[in-house]
């Protein structure tokens, strides 16, 4: 497996290898063992699937708070999406900003997010399905959102962004400038 730092520390590209032949491919998308070689450990607890019809669509910022922080290992199985994740670890050198990367069907690239920083994506294909691991269990209690087009952060969507498709949610979202985090940042390994 091919792992890639990004911008933000803890922020990891991991690109399984495809084994094909004229049927397919076939590839390990998650194998603990070989990941924790490489320093990477994470036990997670929950499948999501994630399905969107338009393209457009904005699902995001999305975080869950203490005691329930999740680390979230995300992949597209159809489609193409612009992932996104947000430093809010209070502290850190890289506090409010962004890193963002496409993951598709096609690329099979998977984006591994800590606890600490907001996730967003956008779809950029029709009937786009996300899958991803999570660290521990939905805590509606502990679900929060950060308006996805805040200015204050500044990510680049790649859409006009008074048409993306949201959630009520997510239209409803406190401006990044009222969020008080709940994580504070302990150091980068």
């Amino acid at each position: 497996m091919q792992i890639d730092k990004t911008a933000l520390p803890g922020i990891l590209i991991l690109t399984p290898r495809r084994f094909g032949d004229a049927r397919g491919w076939f590839s390990e998308v998650w194998n603990e063992k070989t990941l924790a070689e490489s320093g990477i450990s994470v036990d997670f607890v929950q499948d999501n699937h994630s399905y969107s019809r338009d393209v457009g669509t904005v699902r995001g910022l999305h975080f869950q708070s203490p005691p329930h922080t999740q680390a979230k290992l995300v992949r597209c199985g159809r489609g193409r999406v612009f992932d996104v994740a947000v430093d809010i670890r209070r502290g850190s050198p890289t506090y409010g900003q962004w890193t963002g990367v496409e993951l598709s069907a096609e690329n099979g690239r998977q984006l591994l997010i800590p606890a600490g920083f907001l996730h967003g994506f956008v779809t950029r294909e029709p009937d786009s399905e996300l899958l991803y691991k999570c660290s521990d269990y939905y805590a509606p209690d502990c679900d929060g959102a950060v308006r996805f087009d805040d200015a204050d952060i500044g990510i680049n969507w790649g859409i006009d962004t008074g048409t993306a498709i949201l959630s009520d949610k997510d239209a409803a979202a406190q401006p990044f400038r009222d969020f008080a985090s709940p994580f504070v940042w302990e150091g980068d390994a």
